[in-house]
């Protein structure tokens, strides 16, 4: 219930809200969030994006573990990013949905102090 900076170093709240882009700011760190204010904003983040996927994907029936795993991944990669997805379980391919999905994770190394690593060297060729 509280500000935080996630993997892109944007101030975010709650379970990956985005408060606004760059560092949190001292006055975040002291401005009380409720859980209520959090749960809130998640419903309504939850809607659209079940909207999106709806919207999206008209072809081909999807059970509801698939239309939910389509909505956490929307809802994290936006309806733009999620257009291949989208597009692949319009289809039907159900089996290629998940490799496309996981085409859109990234790693960020971070170390014990939650700070960025840089990339790992490349050995020499």
């Amino acid at each position: 219930m509280s500000y935080y900076n996630d993997v892109a170093n944007n101030c975010t709240y709650g379970v990956g809200t985005l408060a606004h882009l760059g560092f949190r700011t001292s006055a975040g760190r002291q401005r009380p969030l409720s859980i209520a204010q959090v749960n809130a904003k998640l419903a309504t983040k939850v809607r659209l994006t079940e909207r999106i996927v709806r919207r999206n994907v008209r072809n081909h029936e999807l059970t509801q573990a698939r239309f939910d795993a389509q909505v956490s991944f929307a809802q994290n990669s936006g309806e733009g990013g999620s257009r291949d997805t989208f597009a692949t379980a319009n289809s039907g391919n159900d089996r290629l949905v998940p490799s496309n999905m996981s085409l859109c994770v990234y790693v960020h190394p971070r170390d014990a102090h939650g700070h960025l690593l840089p990339p790992p060297r490349q050995p020499p060729s």
